[in-house]
């Protein structure tokens, strides 16, 4: 068991990645359904909690069925990000998490995400200004550094863990190489080995596979894998890497039928929590990802970003249904570096 404050998760836990614009309720609900041990929300800005913006509280929603879930926000301010730890406190969420990792342009320029890695001392400062105003446990989610030149997550680890933090993530990347190269998880195995550090410490970054899943696990001995990317479309993904865990064999392909199950489900769930119209839009950049391996797919594709009615589209997925049963999909394998929604 790893235990994270008080919340209890099963050995080696699988967590579904904080990302912007994809970790909503939805997307959250279909990896739950397949296997996800624990999820966060998308990042939360400081500042727009605090301005009551309309789209940063509405990724404060979460559900009971989701739980255990965590809320991330994220700023450079400590009087801000002290306020909405008050606020995401209200909402009881499972835990708070702070992102220091997002290394997107837009972010990175307010002093936020993975800027603070520049200055340990004011991430530090941040965080304990989280932990002192709520009583969520608090979890950070973070890079090995700035470049390849500041490597700090050893000293980050063991001062975090100073203010008070009950858990680790750390994507095995720097902030200067984005989601390009490979990401070097020896420097989490470090973290992990510290004899200092106590608290459970998650690994993040190119795990596709349940072959990378194992791998990954018994060499650098993390407490458990955070996965973003290789989520978006295949969120079968928890399900099969736990299977291989157990025994040592694959889970089969989903099916068509399946693969349109979890689609209508999607697209259901983000009909009733965005709305009619913003539901069905925003539904649209999931096809492609879920269908993905599908031949001669276009034509139905393109009536699914195009029509404006769930009774529409769940008649296309019906479609899809008749014509592809008995197609033998191969197991996925996820073109990474095409992909750079995880923000951290």
């Amino acid at each position: 068991m790893v235990k994270i404050g008080s919340i209890e998760l099963p050995d080696f836990p699988l967590l579904l990645a904080p990302m912007e614009d994809v970790s909503d309720p939805p997307f959250r609900a279909v990896c739950k359904l397949n296997g996800a041990d624990m999820m966060y929300t998308e990042f939360i800005s400081s500042e727009g909690l605090i301005r009551d913006a309309i789209k940063s509280r509405q990724k404060l929603d979460i559900y009971e069925a989701e739980r255990p879930i965590g809320i991330q926000i994220f700023g450079g301010d400590e009087e801000a990000m002290a306020m909405s730890a008050r606020i995401v406190d209200t909402v009881q969420p499972d835990l708070l998490d702070i992102n220091f990792g997002c290394p997107v342009k837009k972010v990175v320029t307010k002093g936020a995400g993975a800027a603070v890695l520049k200055d340990i001392d004011l991430m530090v400062r941040l965080t304990a200004a989280c932990v002192r105003s709520t009583n969520l446990p608090v979890t950070v989610k973070t890079r090995l550094g700035w470049d390849a030149d500041s490597i700090n997550i050893g000293e980050v680890a063991e001062r975090l863990q100073d203010t008070g933090i009950k858990a680790l993530a750390i994507h095995g990347r720097t902030r200067s190489q984005l989601y390009k190269g490979e990401a070097d998880w020896t420097h989490i195995a470090r973290v992990k080995e510290n004899p200092r550090i106590q608290i459970p410490i998650f690994g993040n970054g190119d795990i596709d596979s349940p072959e990378k899943a194992l791998d990954y696990k018994k060499r650098f001995g993390v407490d458990g894998i955070m996965i973003g990317r290789a989520a978006i479309g295949y969120p079968w993904i928890f399900n099969e890497i736990k299977h291989f865990f157990a025994t040592g064999e694959h889970l089969p392909p989903p099916t068509i039928e399946q693969r349109v199950d979890v689609i209508r489900r999607h697209l259901h769930k983000s009909v009733e929590w965005k709305g009619l119209v913003p539901g069905i839009n925003e539904m649209r950049r999931h096809y492609n990802n879920y269908l993905k391996g599908l031949p001669n797919i276009k034509e139905y594709r393109l009536k699914l970003v195009t029509f404006k009615t769930v009774e529409e589209i769940d008649g296309v997925l019906d479609e899809i249904i008749q014509v592809y049963t008995g197609f033998q999909f191969e197991h996925r394998q996820v073109e990474m570096n095409n992909l750079s929604y995880n923000c951290g």
